[in-house]
């Protein structure tokens, strides 16, 4: 929610939202990233430095030293911007922005030769972003209007197995056409090239998915979902692949984390449910009824129109002689499957 909100640029309510998850959960490089953000947005440098300095210790992100050497550069301090700067530029040759912000602290510094070739740079790095944008557009245009082979002379130029952007390009043109295994060529080499990046390792894990390489996928996954935790389309896809390998418990455990994080996607409900109704089954085959009793209790408020939960709920209570409790479950049941409709099995 809090990371949605930031996107948004509601930043108020993103405040809010990151200080609660600080409350409930502490400090984290994540959390401590998006509030250095939001406080250099606010022009509260001091703020910014002191918790972008705290997540640039094990960095979130791969702009995290961007900000911090904006922000230092903001407060006119040049010799820790410089530091942070250079630190950017390493981490992101392409990024034009990076490339801006050293030409200023040169000219500030009176350098006009490096603030000249850094200006330079930067505005060669924009004419090359204008360049690949018009070559993805092409790329697209030719993927719509006829068949991958008369589109790959194109899409290929995009295939720079040195930038890792280009290469997301590439996947993701060809992931939203269908073609996932041509874009798992590019994905693979853009993960290779950025560990660093969350967006790229769920982007080659969704492309394993697709093609139900599910045990190729939870390899970059479980990486990703360790160094990240908190984000939801990590934890989502996570859980699903397990489920798929079969893995229930760790998929509940993986699925769960996402529903906390986003209960409001039906596709998370739905595999979640399923999930822990399989586990509440296999639980009462084997007697364990105060597990199989959790599980069924919340399967029952995942999906509150499934009769499935309250058969077997029903079921649990005979079992342990709670009588008004089993009588209970039998009028929700009741109430889900009318008289005269065939009953679930």
């Amino acid at each position: 929610m809090a990371v949605s909100l930031f996107e948004l640029h509601q930043m108020e309510e993103a405040r809010r939202e990151f200080e609660a998850v600080r409350r409930a959960g502490g400090d984290h490089p994540n959390i401590e990233y998006y509030l250095g953000r939001l406080d250099l947005t606010e022009g509260k440098l001091d703020a910014a430095i002191l918790e972008l300095n705290k997540a640039a210790a094990n960095p979130p992100f791969p702009d995290t030293a961007y900000y911090l050497g904006y922000a230092y550069l903001k407060r006119q301090d040049l010799t820790l911007a410089e530091q942070w700067l250079r630190k950017a530029a390493e981490a992101a040759p392409r990024d034009p922005a990076v490339q801006y912000q050293l030409g200023l602290l040169y000219s500030k510094t009176g350098r006009k030769e490096e603030a000249q070739v850094a200006y330079s740079k930067s505005e060669q790095l924009r004419q090359r972003d204008t360049e690949v944008d018009k070559l993805r557009l092409d790329c697209k245009q030719k993927l719509d209007q006829g068949p991958f082979e008369a589109a790959r002379p194109i899409c290929d130029q995009l295939f720079d197995p040195d930038d890792a952007e280009k290469l997301t390009m590439l996947g993701t043109t060809y992931g939203q056409h269908g073609l996932y295994a041509e874009a798992l060529r590019p994905l693979r080499r853009a993960a290779e090239l950025s560990p660093g990046s969350p967006q790229m390792q769920y982007n080659l894990a969704f492309d394993y998915f697709q093609l139900k390489r599910y045990a190729e996928a939870r390899e970059p996954l479980a990486k990703a979902v360790a160094r990240w935790p908190d984000l939801y389309p990590l934890n989502a896809l996570f859980g699903a692949v397990l489920y798929n390998l079969g893995e229930e418990l760790p998929a509940y455990e993986a699925l769960h984390r996402a529903y906390d994080l986003n209960p409001r996607d039906p596709a998370t409900v739905d595999i979640l449910y399923r999930v822990t109704l399989s586990l509440a089954q296999k639980n009462l085959a084997s007697k364990q009824y105060a597990a199989s009793l959790r599980y069924l209790s919340e399967a029952a408020k995942l999906r509150p129109q499934e009769a499935e939960p309250h058969r077997l709920l029903a079921q649990i209570y005979d079992r342990t002689g709670q009588q008004a409790e089993a009588a209970e479950e039998r009028r929700q049941l009741e109430r889900l499957v009318p008289a005269g409709s065939a009953h679930p099995n």
